[in-house]
């Protein structure tokens, strides 16, 4: 957990996020709330945590400091110009760059990222993993919003609506998550 002060009575931890991917019947959603907060202070509401990469072919998610998930997008999107069409490799080059890198091994971010065809959790420690049964969440309601998820799989939902859902459950139940969402589409290939 980072503090904003050294004095314990001073110290203020940031929290915040909630994003979720959900693929399925031929769509891939990440989703993401907009609630940034200080402590028990919420300091902005409709924070945009998902955004599309590349020529819009990649949806990505973040959660963690928002400078370091700025940086990561900015990188993640050269390695997928050097890689084009290859995703993992292009997730894998920036996970290893990442962890190695003495500037970028310092920065505290998850990201789900996204295209047609895969669905990837890039974390600072080197890992570059596929969600099991194309559903991940990750930041401080990322596990509702997953298990929420989980449970709506076989109802008749589609990807969005499932997320929407499951979204809106995690915010009844993380107090750093709200429903103010971001949502990006693709078509899948599966």
């Amino acid at each position: 957990m980072r503090t904003l002060a050294s004095d314990p009575a001073q110290s203020t931890p940031w929290h915040g996020t909630t994003i979720l991917t959900v693929r399925k019947d031929g769509r891939v959603v990440i989703a993401g709330d907009g609630q940034v907060s200080i402590g028990g202070t919420v300091i902005k509401s409709n924070a945009r945590k998902v955004r599309t990469l590349g020529k819009g072919d990649v949806i990505c998610g973040f959660a963690g400091a928002t400078a370091d998930a700025f940086t990561l997008f900015e990188r993640l999107e050269t390695k997928i110009e050097q890689y084009p069409g290859q995703l993992t490799r292009a997730c894998v080059e920036l996970a290893k760059d990442w962890r190695t890198d003495r500037y970028l091994r310092r920065l505290e971010a998850m990201m789900i990222v996204a295209d047609r065809e895969t669905t990837l959790v890039l974390t600072g420690t080197g890992d570059v993993l596929e969600p099991e049964n194309d559903i991940m969440g990750i930041g401080s309601g990322g596990n509702y919003a997953l298990a929420a998820a989980r449970a709506l799989r076989d109802q008749p939902f589609d990807a969005e609506e499932i997320a929407r859902k499951a979204m809106a459950i995690a915010a009844d139940i993380c107090v750093y998550t709200n429903t103010n969402l971001v949502l990006e589409t693709l078509p899948s290939s599966r």
